[in-house]
């Protein structure tokens, strides 16, 4: 049983429900351990499953794993292991901004998720002029028009800043704030909503004047104090990018193109600033950082980086995404005894029985000569 969060939980109060999640077990195995979890889901999803068949692989794949959703993001899981939160936003919204997720929250699919706990990114997420490129770069959807936010348009693309530890640590600190903020006063006020308290703070920059309710939201919310930690956070990206606090959308955009090209060259010389590098590049076997200028230094090969080691999971379904994590991060398909080699004290036999269950949910696909690779086909953001 987990905690489950769509979009509505984000940008008004969350609803504090739960769904099952069977990731990583066969339909025997929850049969087996838990009883009255198949009873449950085996009454009220299988039947719906098997009426739903077509002529598409998917529909006959949902129906013969019909415990499972029928989109298990067994890419993205790996991405969540070995963190404590992730930062989501909803894909459509009329106000663009961010939030902590606990990592045992499951996201639905209308959120994006992004599977990084470090504050300096939520900080630069947050801010005028990532939401200015969002803007610019995503789409537009619904009624009311409302800003889309495409992960492969608004975030892949987007440049982030490099920036010593003391400016990044500043912009992390107002991130931190800025989330509890939040928080705190919605905890405080069982009515209070993030698109209230939006709605107020945009008709305070705009100068407008607030009606009663727009009095009572303002006062619940804090929200003169949510606008200020905005604009100090807005100063602190700024100055991590360097840029004069004065620049206009259009300038914004334009500095940000610019910036998007020199990293393209860069990654073509083999330098790539990965925003999680123990988990995107976690043997070193390319030239990283968030922080560093120097644009000159090659690459290291990948043939000569070591693996590091992580701790082998006691549990079953930790170590049925480790498995999925390691076969993601290797170069290539891989046997048991090579996956083996990312973990520390893991079996052979244990990942070999690991591999095989997970053939048998279709997260992983063997070779004929035995070998194992990850389906790749959904983001890990």
């Amino acid at each position: 049983m987990r905690h489950y969060r769509n979009g509505k939980d984000i940008t008004q109060r969350s609803r504090n429900v739960m769904v099952i999640d069977l990731f990583g077990l066969t339909a025997e195995q929850v049969q087996e351990k838990f009883p009255e979890v198949y009873q449950w889901v085996l009454n009220r999803v299988k039947s719906e499953r098997e009426n739903k068949v077509g002529g598409t692989k998917d529909s006959i794949t949902y129906a013969e794993k019909w415990w499972l959703f029928g989109k298990t993001r067994n890419t993205f899981r790996p991405a969540l292991n070995s963190v404590r939160r992730y930062i989501a936003t909803t894909e459509t919204a009329k106000h663009r901004f961010f939030v902590w997720l606990d990592e045992s929250i499951l996201p639905d699919n209308m959120l994006i998720a992004i599977a990084i706990d470090d504050p300096a990114i939520l900080g630069v997420l947050s801010r005028r002029i990532h939401v200015c490129w969002a803007l610019a770069t995503g789409g537009r959807l619904g009624v009311g028009n409302d800003p889309r936010y495409n992960k492969t348009r608004c975030f892949e693309t987007f440049p982030f800043p490099n920036t010593e530890d003391a400016k990044r640590g500043n912009i992390g600190k107002l991130a931190e704030q800025l989330d509890a903020h939040r928080k705190r006063q919605q905890d405080l006020h069982p009515k209070l909503t993030m698109t209230g308290m939006y709605n107020v703070l945009e008709k305070l920059r705009a100068g407008e004047t607030l009606t009663a309710k727009d009095k009572t939201i303002h006062e619940q919310g804090l929200v003169s104090v949510l606008r200020q930690i905005h604009d100090d956070l807005d100063v602190a990206v700024f100055d991590a990018y360097g840029w004069p606090q004065d620049l206009d959308d259009e300038e914004i955009l334009q500095r940000l193109v610019d910036l998007n090209h020199e990293r393209a060259a860069e990654e073509a010389r083999g330098l790539v600033r990965w925003l999680r590098p123990t988990f995107q590049n976690p043997d070193g076997a390319t030239q990283t950082t968030f922080t560093d200028t120097d644009k000159t230094k090659p690459a290291q090969k990948a043939a000569t980086a070591k693996i590091v080691k992580q701790d082998w999971p006691k549990e079953l379904p930790q170590r049925m995404v480790a498995v999925q994590s390691a076969l993601l991060r290797h170069n290539g398909p891989a046997d048991a005894k090579q996956i083996a080699a990312y973990y520390k004290r893991a079996k052979k036999a244990d990942v070999a029985e690991m591999l095989e269950t997970l053939v048998a949910v279709g997260s992983v696909r063997q070779l004929e000569d035995g070998r194992y690779v990850a389906f790749t086909g959904e983001a890990a953001a």
